[in-house]
């Protein structure tokens, strides 16, 4: 790597790598190249190269690794394909960021069709965790770094709630987050072997980092071990008993996967989280992170905030501007998304993996809290099976 030079090999191009684009331009202190964008679609993957200024396009990954000029493989491919990505990029001697969720249990992807139909829940826990495990060792075995893309914990209202909380020493009680949705514009989120599962481990995922981090940083703080030791959880279908003409507003479509999600986590000091995940959310996406502490009450809102309110009697000269995720129509009352990418920490992800590269420090976010994520999450699957709490 040059001094103060970061070079970035990128794998797909679709909704995460405009996001991660995004953030890149705004990276201030350290140099980042784009060398070479990876994707199978050729239509996707020359208009991405073009639109973010790649200097070269590849239709082979292995081309990525052989690079010797690439420090960092950043992976925004669907989450069937990341164990595999991750383990030869880190093999490849490349530094890997990896898109959530980071991996998951998909059977076959391109035989074994409605796995989420067939496969039983256990057997997909004990499945993730043999691929957490060979992940695992892959970071293990080498110096490069594995930096997690969730972006909930550089979100600066959970940031500054993880300041107060160490400033303060205050024992996290209570945690409820949620992110919800109407569906998803993904053509293939309601199948589980590209996804992993349906909305739990497609929007939950967010606010089960930040309140898994949120503890993490409680007890460091505290000098304490605290860690989750059980779940507990309620996943289901509520929107196909909707009519052609009830389901109009909402686009979840789920196949095999679920479009509702509910889970308790309970840790090893007593204290709870409640996560909450779903695809009936109309009027834009909700995500927070609210704590009852000891000492405190924290209530951290990405979306919608009351940054700013809008009301429009009609959409005149509306046409190309983006007021929020989601949202169907811009006439009304809304709460517009203002600086939403770094409100939700999107820029400040990507600038600290910058950094952590260039300056070799550790990243924030990291394998540890995307490991605990995936357990948790897969742990919540088999406790809605079988009807009953799943000891970790």
């Amino acid at each position: 790597m040059k001094k103060g030079v970061v070079c970035i090999g990128m794998a797909g191009a679709g909704r995460a790598t405009e996001l991660h684009m995004h953030a890149y331009v705004r990276v201030s202190h350290v140099t980042v190249r784009f060398k070479t964008i990876f994707a199978r679609r050729q239509d996707q993957l020359e208009k991405a190269a073009e639109l973010y200024g790649f200097e070269k396009i590849t239709y082979d990954y292995q081309e990525m690794l052989d690079d010797e000029e690439i420090d960092v493989i950043d992976i925004c491919t669907p989450p069937y394909l990341h164990e595999e990505m991750i383990i030869r990029a880190l093999k490849a001697g490349k530094h890997v960021i990896c898109e959530k969720p980071l991996t998951g249990y998909f059977g076959d992807p391109e035989s074994d069709e409605l796995v989420g139909n067939k496969v039983s829940r256990s057997v997909m826990y004990e499945s993730l965790m043999q691929t957490l495990e060979r992940i695992r060792e892959a970071v293990r075995s080498t110096d490069r770094k594995f930096m997690y893309a969730e972006n909930f914990v550089y979100a600066p209202a959970v940031v500054k709630a993880a300041e107060i909380v160490k400033a303060r020493k205050s024992k996290i009680l209570f945690i409820r987050g949620e992110e919800s949705l109407k569906g998803s514009s993904s053509a293939v989120a309601g199948y589980w072997n590209k996804n992993g599962g349906g909305t739990l481990i497609r929007t939950g995922t967010h606010p089960l980092s930040a309140a898994l981090w949120l503890k993490m940083q409680e007890a460091e703080a505290r000098s304490e071990d605290i860690h989750p030791v059980s779940v507990m959880a309620e996943v289901g279908v509520f929107t196909k008993q909707l009519t052609e003409e009830e389901h109009r507003h909402i686009l979840a479509d789920p196949v095999d996967v679920e479009d509702n999600g509910t889970a308790i986590v309970s840790f090893s000091d007593d204290s709870k989280a409640l996560i909450i995940a779903n695809d009936a959310c109309l009027g834009g996406s909700m995500n927070y992170v609210e704590l009852y502490c000891n000492d405190s009450h924290l209530n951290c809102r990405l979306t919608m905030n009351d940054a700013m309110t809008t009301y429009l009697p009609d959409e005149k000269g509306m046409e190309d501007v983006y007021l929020s995720e989601m949202l169907p129509i811009k006439t009304g009352w809304n709460y517009p998304f203002v600086s939403d990418e770094m409100l939700r920490g999107y820029y400040d992800e990507i600038q600290d993996f910058m950094e952590a590269v260039c300056f070799d420090r550790s990243s924030r976010s990291g394998f540890d809290l995307a490991y605990e994520t995936m357990r948790v999450l897969y742990a919540a699957y088999k406790s809605s099976e079988e009807g009953r709490r799943v000891m970790l």
